[in-house]
């Protein structure tokens, strides 16, 4: 990890690490987080890294803010021997943290995500991948075999035409669609919802990522358990992170994979393709009337063209506003 005085500052004032469960003082959300930063712009100080090392008085009068939000940021800022030893045992886990403030943060997340990309990403894996072309594949955890079928091909797909397989990294569709993909040979990023430091353990997991075929990444802490809002919080960054997207399977009007294709359409991150066909679920159709791009069945039927595929008919097709 890159530990410049931007990065320290930025993880220090916005994640858990180095806090261990203590209730006060809590980091900065991103809707905090964002007016801070223009502020900082907008100050003698700049960047976030001034920030170390100066009291509670010294915030105070450079950024113009109350005495109660110069406190909670001192407090934050005033545990780097903590924060260090969290994240030498991180490293020794193989898991690396990027913050907004780097260089290297993933650039498709700060131009089409702007104020709502994460603050901090955790991640396990080659880290250049994120910034290669691909496909995000996402669908329902429970599916049919037809949809179990489609997940495999479209990720067998995806290896053999050298696109990076974007997913949620969950059951079902994901983890399908990404196995398929390293079988293949091919490249994987999956953006967890769930225990970033749990998902590393298995062997074949661990393999993947010491190859630099797979990716795992989480805006959240990398002990962090799943939940719901933590699924819907984290889908926009499947499909910010892509260059087009495909729905193998979709409940209407409910659950994370509606959510997240109909933030995703209404947004117009990348080009949402859906699977098309006599025996798709409902959610599916209901998507297509929404101005999602079908994806018929026999689309993947020549691996070496998937990408021209995609390419052609997001190009042939805009989808209607909502």
């Amino acid at each position: 990890m890159t530990l410049t005085t931007d990065f320290q500052a930025v993880l220090l004032l916005c994640s858990q690490l180095g806090l261990a469960g203590q209730p006060d003082p809590k980091p900065l959300t991103l809707r905090e987080w964002n007016p801070l930063a223009r502020r900082l712009q907008e100050s003698p100080l700049v960047r976030p890294g001034a920030l170390l090392g100066l009291s509670a008085a010294d915030m105070r009068a450079s950024l113009n803010m109350s005495d109660d939000e110069a406190e909670r940021l001192a407090r934050l800022l005033d545990r780097g021997g903590s924060l260090a030893i969290e994240l030498e045992r991180l490293a020794s886990l193989g898991i690396w943290a990027v913050t907004r403030a780097d260089a290297h943060y993933p650039q498709r997340l700060r131009q089409r995500l702007r104020e709502a990309a994460p603050t901090v990403l955790f991640g396990s894996g080659e880290m250049a991948l994120l910034a290669q072309p691909g496909l995000a594949v996402v669908g329902s955890r429970r599916t049919d075999d037809k949809g179990q079928q489609m997940a495999s091909l479209i990720g067998n797909a995806c290896g053999r035409s050298g696109l990076v397989l974007y997913s949620g990294g969950a059951r079902g569709v994901d983890s399908i669609a990404t196995q398929a993909a390293l079988e293949a040979r091919g490249t994987a990023v999956g953006v967890l919802a769930h225990s970033l430091e749990k998902a590393i353990r298995p062997p074949d997991t661990r393999a993947a990522l010491a190859r630099g075929d797979l990716s795992l990444v989480t805006p959240y802490v990398p002990n962090a358990g799943f939940s719901v809002g933590a699924a819907m919080g984290r889908n926009k960054l499947i499909y910010a992170l892509a260059d087009y997207a495909l729905v193998v399977a979709s409940d209407p009007g409910k659950g994370g994979t509606w959510a997240g294709a109909t933030e995703a359409l209404k947004a117009g991150w990348v080009p949402v393709f859906v699977l098309e066909g006599p025996d798709v679920p409902e959610g599916n159709r209901l998507l297509l009337q929404k101005g999602a791009l079908p994806f018929p069945e026999d689309a993947v039927e020549s691996y070496g063209t998937l990408q021209r595929w995609l390419e052609d008919h997001a190009a042939a097709r805009q989808p209607r506003l909502l």
